[in-house]
């Protein structure tokens, strides 16, 4: 009998589970040789597979990939001997975590009340005018994806964008796409 969880269904008769997903590359077949897949390794080892260590570890898999592959979830709850549900309850529960790609590049924008009272609503209008994104989205060649956050701490700099970890302070609404362009190339 099988009970399926959003990710992944469990056999209990085999005692195992798998990836849901048709696509999914089982563990044992995953490339060995994928350097970020050798980060995820090296990171299980430092911390003795310990279950313990789950939030560092989905922290080394996110950085490596920009966001946590179903296959590298799987990879993860077996080498940590976790339930699946623990490890997908943990991913959910943390707004760092991502089950989508993100984009090569982000841009965050603040839409915290300092923020959004000084323009950030104005930003996002003219990231969808000039680029065709909303919040959420990511460009089709996954080189950019635009994202919104409740408040980034720096509400002196308002209205703030963060564009690849680099804080865009008293951003014009008008000068946003230039902006971007200037930063990662033309879209």
């Amino acid at each position: 009998m099988d009970f399926e969880l959003p990710l992944f269904l469990f056999n209990k008769n085999a005692g195992e589970f798998y990836m849901k997903s048709d696509t999914a590359v089982p563990v044992k077949d995953m490339p060995k040789t994928d350097p970020r897949m050798k980060l995820i390794a090296a990171k299980l080892k430092k911390e003795s597979f310990k279950p313990d260590a789950l939030i560092e570890i989905l922290h080394t898999a996110q950085n490596a990939y920009g966001y946590l592959p179903k296959e590298v979830l799987s990879y993860i709850t077996k080498a940590l001997h976790l339930p699946p549900s623990r490890v997908y309850s943990t991913v959910t529960f943390y707004h760092f975590f991502s089950l989508k790609s993100k984009g090569e590049h982000t841009c965050l924008v603040c839409t915290g009340t300092a923020c959004y009272v000084k323009g950030a609503q104005a930003i996002l209008n003219e990231i969808e005018r000039g680029l065709g994104l909303k919040a959420g989205q990511v460009t089709a060649d996954n080189k950019l994806g635009v994202q919104v956050a409740r408040c980034i701490g720096a509400c002196g700099l308002a209205p703030a964008v963060v564009l690849d970890d680099e804080v865009q302070a008293k951003v014009a609404p008008e000068e946003i796409v230039q902006k971007i362009n200037a930063k990662i190339g033309t879209l």
